[in-house]
């Protein structure tokens, strides 16, 4: 996988330069995961503030629901969420769509009219992971602010003010940091998986199915030991 990954990026740098290809998985990360990444993070955000709301309130301290919940969705819930968002519905597409490729022979099609597989499949795949993944992050955890904000503040009635001063005095560009360089790796973590069991799918239609069950269980497992490992490197 390793070796894949930087095969796609040294690929990146050579001609032809195909922009249309990078736009169209850009279109189909980004825009087509618009809906379910701002469902989902509405309905974190609302349970997240409801279930905060009722530890803090037993210290009379409900002041401080906002500044723990931009935290945790910053650093980990946010960046997380969205990379097993994204897992589910893109990861196992392209483990799907190149496992296909393979079996019918499609790729090695490509190599015969010196194409080659990697440049033209992988790279356009795997940058516009990079470069989507941080952004419906950053989408997800400003929905999730916002709709708690209305439970903390509209429903429960908190002080507004209290609420997003203490969001400001504990949240800092460092926590920002933090989510945006996992959600960097976690999607460039989601294409090379995928790619890469896509890529290497043997055997017919049950080969194909084996692929895309293992890009989604290995892009999970990779997700988590990554988090920690970041986590663990950035608050050392």
């Amino acid at each position: 996988m390793i070796i894949l990954l930087l095969r796609a990026m040294r690929a990146l740098f050579s001609r032809p330069f195909r922009g249309h290809l990078f736009v169209r998985h850009m279109e189909f990360i980004g825009a087509g995961s618009f809906f379910i990444v701002f469902l989902t993070g509405t309905f974190t955000g609302l349970v997240l503030a409801l279930q905060l709301l009722d530890g803090f309130s037993r210290f009379q301290a409900e002041g401080l629901t906002g500044a723990t919940m931009s935290l945790a969705l910053c650093r980990e819930m946010g960046p997380v969420l969205t990379a097993l968002i994204v897992t589910g519905r893109v990861g196992s597409s392209m483990a799907t769509e190149l496992g296909t490729m393979r079996v019918t022979e499609q790729i090695d099609a490509l190599k015969t009219m010196a194409v080659n597989p990697v440049q033209y499949l992988i790279t356009p795949r795997i940058i516009a992971c990079i470069t989507m993944v941080p952004i419906l992050t950053m989408f997800f955890t400003v929905v999730a602010l916002v709709s708690a904000e209305y439970i903390v503040v509209d429903v429960m009635n908190v002080d507004r003010g209290l609420y997003k001063g203490n969001i400001q005095q504990f949240l800092t560009n460092r926590d920002i940091v933090i989510g945006l360089v996992k959600s960097v790796v976690f999607g460039a973590t989601i294409a090379t998986v995928s790619c890469f069991k896509g890529y290497k799918a043997r055997g017919g239609a049950r080969g194909v199915g084996d692929a895309t069950t293992q890009s989604v269980v290995f892009s999970f497992i990779a997700i988590f030991i990554l988090d920690y490992v970041i986590t663990a490197i950035m608050l050392m």
